[in-house]
């Protein structure tokens, strides 16, 4: 494939993931899209429970294999390294969009709430955490984290070199603040469902069994800075006092 080629297919990864995660927000605040959360149950709640948790499950699977370093090996074997990470952001965008378009709404309510005060404090909530994702994101390695930046370098006939560790904003707090605003979309609405506790409960766990994994891989890669970062900052309960930052350290290309 061409440098343009390769370029243009990682631009064009990047503004699916761009839809995506906004038909997702979509979806998880029964807003605008045409697939939402909640509805009318369209089967028996056993079969949709099923459905839901396979399309979790899914999601999961696709999401944490392909990032390990192991599968990566194997993959670029088949996928340019260049395109490895554009190609990861499709699969995600393929797995994410999936769970949205065939989730089965199943009735039942957990709890409710009337008050317009706290149903905006949900709704407002609700919002932080879906734009902590990507301002998170941008605050580190947003187009790297993306594809676009590979894609870039290879364009400009330069070698790819991996970004360097630092912990900016929120990242002297926490080391995940990434992963908190998803948990906040996930459980920050006025009307829980069943449907609704079923997928922030699901992706809650799968955010939980992950960490452990990205963790050892950044340990991996960063070796003592992040092994020294992780002893000294929480993993989503804020700190009172910023971490220490490492000293800076600048990229050459």
């Amino acid at each position: 494939m061409s440098r343009i080629l390769s370029f243009a297919y990682g631009i064009a990864c990047y503004l699916l993931f761009l839809a995506t995660y906004a038909y997702f927000i979509g979806f998880m605040g029964n807003l605008v899209v045409p697939t939402t959360l909640d509805g009318t149950p369209r089967v028996p709640v056993v079969w949709a429970v099923l459905c839901n948790a396979g399309l979790i499950a899914a999601f999961g699977v696709q999401h944490s294999v392909m990032a390990r370093p192991a599968f990566k090996r194997v993959w670029t074997a088949i996928v340019p390294q260049h395109l490895e990470r554009s190609t990861y952001v499709l699969f995600s965008c393929i797995a994410l969009f999936a769970l949205c378009w065939f989730w089965q709404p199943m009735g039942g309510t957990i709890w409710h709430v009337d008050t317009p005060v706290l149903r905006n404090v949900f709704y407002g909530v609700f919002a932080i955490g879906g734009l902590m994702v990507p301002a998170a994101s941008l605050l580190i390695n947003h187009f790297d984290l993306f594809g676009v930046r590979q894609v870039w370098l290879h364009l400009r006939g330069k070698p790819y070199v991996h970004l360097t560790f630092a912990t900016p904003g929120p990242y002297r707090y926490v080391r995940h603040p990434l992963y908190i605003g998803f948990l906040l979309v996930f459980w920050s609405t006025p009307d829980m469902t069943l449907a609704h506790v079923l997928v922030a409960a699901g992706l809650t766990a799968y955010i939980l069994a992950a960490i452990p994994f990205e963790e050892r891989d950044l340990e991996t890669f960063h070796g003592k800075p992040y092994i020294e970062y992780r002893k000294r900052t929480p993993m989503f309960i804020p700190r009172i006092t910023p971490a220490a930052q490492p000293p800076e350290q600048t990229e050459s290309e």
